[in-house]
């Protein structure tokens, strides 16, 4: 199960929306002293300190009996001696490892800053987002806690710069009506605040409300004179001064941004006033807002996800299958990575899309048919069962049939996330983004024109044609700029490190991935951003020990040191980092550097089947190099069969992330190994 912490109010934690019970308030404040701490280790004799002002003997015995209990809550489902991952013990103490975007303070803190590097249109729902996550004071019920104290006085400060940086946003939107009640409410609480001061009184006078403007000013200046025995600064007088002598600098800004803030303000107000609330019309509206919402970035993906299945839910009520397989076919958002960012909302929106295709009528409604399958093929991306390949190939016929180039591009992304049925399959994959590439330059479909690009992207670098590959991410980047699709650059950040680490640059690569997985923090994607980073970094590393067995090799000559991937000792990781999906292909190699040979070789036995996606190759090659390292012949054949049909292809960068070398070079430590009449590798 998946924990969620929330620090911003009183300290609770969550699992699927239920309340986990947290028992006393000292479980509570061994939690959140371990939040306040952002996954670094506290000493045990820390948290004494913490917990009691004069510690009782026994204390230490007490944390143990407290951190015991909050692992049960916790990880429920852990046997009960298996080491556990969100609540480690480490060294002296202990840390807390949730995963980046469970955390409400660390969200917080990420949509606000993002926000200060978007364009304001995509800037407020950021920010409207991050304030909604605050329940009360941060770390409500440790106010009086010294180790709290600092925490809590950071965050309330960075709650007040979000509260008058949404209002400058409101401001620079045209939006002045809307910035006046929330900054009235701010200063009631927080009168000393200048610069909300300012931003209410300018709010006023764009309203044309001149008068109230200089009121608030004096007010101002009587608050401060008051409180903190001081005159207003100069920006605040300056206001003044402008004020009074109708300074056309203080207008609205007049450019376009402005004015579709305005549009759209009162275009949603004279929808709601005559759309019935309970019509039809308002739920197939919301799903088109739902999927234009989902490509604005990482927050709008992310209250995307959240709502759609709400509004499926809504349609099925109506007992109006044509309604529901709409609402559902609706949600074309086009999709590059192969791992689903929800799994259980995609097997919830399959069993949806599969009821209402059973509930439409006869040969009719082609459309929705198609529309409906394509969305059982995006959602079940990753599957090993056969509806997903047969979903993709139905949709596909039925929109060549209906010769309609939007649904073709759907399905066309549906037969993209079922091509991954075995190892080699880059270049059928570069044909379907060759023609979205086609399709959607022709008819304006400018989503799917950046999908087919990164597609071929992808495919071009799994074939080693990374001249191809490059004008593809250019070419993205120019549509996602264009068009303000700021997702995109993500993907071409990514592919950019891969080329470092490809042309043999590993220092240059590796700070570029921790650039590019920065990037990730809040971009709503964790079926993409979980375990990616520390799964670059493990075949970075695999592939420098690659070049040095290499070297070892040609300076030893014929008789070396045995088949490369055997090279100058184990490949170092960092087991405590959040591997995400890939975790049982790096725990052999943490075992292998930590000299438990016996032990990596039965977590090698015990990996289960690579998953049907773009990290297929690269976890095929993984098994191989631990194969190679502890001699295990059978998981080598089985890894040969498996990468044999991908031999002309670089391992993994098919995902335009991350590469592991040329499949042909595993192929080839492989073979020779296998040739060997006893152990794949020489004795150490």
């Amino acid at each position: 199960m998946r924990v969620t912490f929330g620090v911003l109010g009183p300290t609770v934690a969550e699992s699927d929306g239920r309340a986990l019970a947290l028992k006393g308030p000292r479980h509570r404040a061994v939690l959140a002293r371990l939040v306040v701490a952002r996954r670094r280790v506290v000493p045990v004799t820390h948290l004494v300190g913490d917990l009691w002002t004069d510690p009782p003997p026994g204390a230490v015995g007490a944390v143990q009996t407290f951190v015991a209990a909050l692992r049960r809550v916790l990880e429920p489902d852990r046997p009960s001696r298996a080491p556990a991952r969100l609540l480690v013990t480490d060294g002296p103490g202990y840390a807390l490892r949730p995963e980046p975007d469970a955390v409400d303070a660390w969200c917080f803190e990420t949509a606000v800053g993002a926000a200060a590097r978007l364009p304001a249109t995509q800037a407020l729902p950021r920010l409207e987002e991050a304030l909604a996550l605050w329940r009360g004071p941060a770390y409500a019920e440790f106010e009086e806690e010294d180790w709290a104290r600092g925490e809590r006085s950071r965050l309330a400060e960075l709650r007040l710069q979000a509260v008058e940086q949404r209002a400058r946003t409101q401001l620079d939107l045209g939006l002045a009506a809307e910035a006046v009640p929330d900054l009235d409410v701010h200063l009631t609480a927080h009168p000393w605040r200048e610069d909300a001061w300012r931003l209410l009184a300018l709010a006023l006078y764009r309203q044309d409300r001149q008068g109230d403007a200089l009121g608030v000013l004096r007010r101002a200046r009587a608050v401060l004179a008051d409180q903190l025995g001081v005159d207003p600064g100069l920006r605040l007088r300056r206001l003044e001064a402008d004020i009074l002598a109708q300074d056309p600098g203080l207008d609205p800004p007049a450019g376009p941004t402005a004015t579709a803030a305005r549009l759209w303000t009162r275009t949603a107000a004279a929808y709601d006033r005559t759309v019935a609330a309970g019509a039809r019309a308002r739920l197939e509206t919301t799903v088109s807002l739902i999927r234009n919402l989902a490509v604005t970035g990482g927050g709008g993906l992310a209250a995307a996800r959240q709502h759609r299945m709400e509004a499926i839910a809504a349609a099925e009520e109506f007992g109006d299958p044509d309604l529901t397989a709409r609402v559902i076919g609706a949600y074309d958002v086009p999709a590059i990575w192969t791992r689903s960012d929800d799994p259980e909302l995609a097997r919830r929106i399959v069993e949806a899309a599969e009821r209402a295709l059973t509930a439409l009528p006869g040969d009719a409604h082609e459309a929705a048919r198609c529309r409906l399958l394509a969305t059982i093929a995006l959602e079940t991306r990753g599957s090993r069962a056969p509806r997903g390949p047969q979903a993709a190939r139905e949709a596909e016929e039925i929109a060549r049939r209906l010769d309609d180039p939007a649904l073709l591009a759907f399905a066309l992304n549906g037969a993209f996330m079922q091509s991954f049925t075995r190892a080699g399959l880059a270049p059928r994959r570069d044909e379907i983004g060759g023609e979205l590439v086609e399709l959607a330059a022709r008819h304006d479909l400018v989503t799917y024109e950046v999908l087919g690009h990164l597609i071929r992207l992808q495919a071009r670098g799994a074939l080693a044609d990374f001249a191809a590959a490059d004008r593809h991410a250019a070419a993205v980047d120019r549509l996602a700029e264009r068009h303000e699709l700021p997702l995109a650059s993500v993907f071409t950040q990514w592919y950019r490190a891969l080329r470092l680490a490809a042309s043999g640059q590993p220092a240059g690569a590796e700070t570029a991935y921790r650039d590019a997985a920065a990037r990730l923090d809040g971009a709503g994607m964790p079926g993409l951003e979980r375990g990616l980073l520390p799964l670059a970094l493990l075949c970075l590393r695999v592939q420098r020990r690659r070049t040095w067995s290499d070297t070892d090799s040609r300076e030893t000559g014929p008789g070396g040191t045995g088949p490369r991937g055997s090279g100058p000792g184990p490949v170092e990781i960092d087991p405590g980092a959040d591997w995400g999906p890939y975790r049982p292909w790096a725990t052999p190699f943490a075992l292998l550097a930590s000299g438990r040979r016996a032990e990596a070789r039965a977590a090698l036995r015990a990996l289960p089947e690579p998953p049907r996606d773009l990290m297929y190759e690269v976890c095929c090659c993984l098994e191989s190099v631990v194969a190679l390292e502890v001699g295990d012949r059978d998981v080598l054949e089985r890894a040969r069969a498996r990468l044999l049909p991908a031999a002309g292809e670089l391992a993994g960068a098919g995902s335009g992330l991350i590469t592991l070398g040329r499949v042909e070079d595993h192929l080839a430590d492989i073979t020779t190994a296998l040739r060997a009449p006893t152990s794949p590798v020489p004795p150490r």
